[in-house]
């Protein structure tokens, strides 16, 4: 049977597994929920799902190899948090290649450093897998420069829709500290510059310690981590705050609210300046002070002199160290 007709045949069975019971005037006996038969239609869904890059990287020629896992390095960048690997996720894992066999291979590469001879490019969860259950580890090798790998790396997972947001962003951002290109790291994320512009700036204004401590969030989309960046760049010492907050966390709490929560109680049980108020002169109003976050600014009237705000300007130095004197900061 050709590979084609084996896929065809495939999608039928799934198509019919899936199907809905036709009508029929008497009451209809309850589909059969067999284990084995869910067992098969899962391993024909993951096939189907994987088909298209397989079925690219076997027509180029590549081969499959059945490898042992303390042969195989894992890949310079990451990009899954640790709780991809969470029990729950591996369970399903494990028990599918307990029963059937490891269906889908990874893909690897071959290492010329001498560390190990080949290196993961993706399928760690599998590989996880087969090492705990103490078998070899099936996958494609490929010839891969440093740039293609990483970019079969990311579609792969893009592929597969299972990268949280912010998954994604730390991934992007860790490409990007480790030298490739802007063309790259949009390729391995499948995406535009501008979106990987605002991916970067995220990684990159929350400390990674910080990021695995609220962790993977996967239903916590650009909208709210935009939200986070902005609020942690207006509070003071954001980092300790946010890790004294989920320190005290229960297991499955939502650990990015608590880390929004923690960083807004901060800001508003801080002395607030914020306003403006309006500096008065022989009985006229000659300019505006305002206070916020940011700082404090000054504005004069446009009916002030130039010469006016020059003169102040002089002054600042002197009605500094004055203040310094007087409210006790001068050194």
């Amino acid at each position: 049977m050709s590979r084609k007709d084996s896929k065809g045949m495939f999608a039928n069975v799934l198509g019919q597994m899936q199907a809905p019971a036709p009508a029929a005037p008497q009451p209809a006996a309850p589909p059969s929920q067999s284990p084995h038969l869910k067992k098969v239609a899962d391993g024909i869904r993951q096939m189907q799902e994987r088909g298209e890059i397989l079925d690219r990287l076997l027509k180029e020629g590549d081969r499959i190899a059945e490898i042992d896992v303390d042969q195989i390095a894992e890949s310079a960048i990451q990009d899954r948090f640790d709780g991809a690997y969470d029990d729950g996720a591996m369970a399903e894992i494990l028990e599918s290649m307990r029963q059937q066999g490891q269906i889908v291979p990874g893909l690897v590469r071959p290492l010329s450093d001498g560390s190990k001879p080949f290196q993961i490019v993706y399928g760690r969860r599998r590989l996880a897998a087969a090492r705990e259950l103490g078998i070899k580890f099936r996958a494609i090798v490929k010839e891969l420069s440093d740039e293609q790998a990483i970019i079969y790396q990311g579609e792969e997972n893009t592929n597969r829709d299972d990268l949280t947001f912010i998954e994604k962003c730390s991934f992007a951002y860790a490409q990007e500290q480790a030298g490739f290109s802007r063309d790259v790291i949009c390729a391995s994320l499948s995406t535009g510059k501008s979106h990987i512009s605002e991916m970067i700036r995220i990684a990159s204004v929350i400390p990674g310690d910080a990021l695995r401590l609220i962790g993977r969030s996967p239903d916590k989309g650009r909208r709210r981590w935009m939200e986070l960046v902005e609020i942690w760049q207006e509070t003071q010492n954001a980092a300790q705050r946010v890790e004294a907050s989920l320190t005290r966390a229960k297991d499955g709490a939502d650990r990015f609210s608590l880390a929004l929560a923690a960083l807004k109680a901060e800001q508003e049980s801080a002395p607030s300046r914020a306003g403006t108020r309006e500096i008065h002169a022989g009985g006229l109003i000659i300019g505006t002070i305002a206070h916020s976050r940011s700082g404090s600014k000054i504005s004069f009237n446009k009916t002030v002199p130039v010469g006016f705000a020059e003169f102040i300007s002089e002054q600042l130095p002197h009605l500094h160290s004055e203040y310094l004197k007087q409210s006790g900061k001068a050194q």
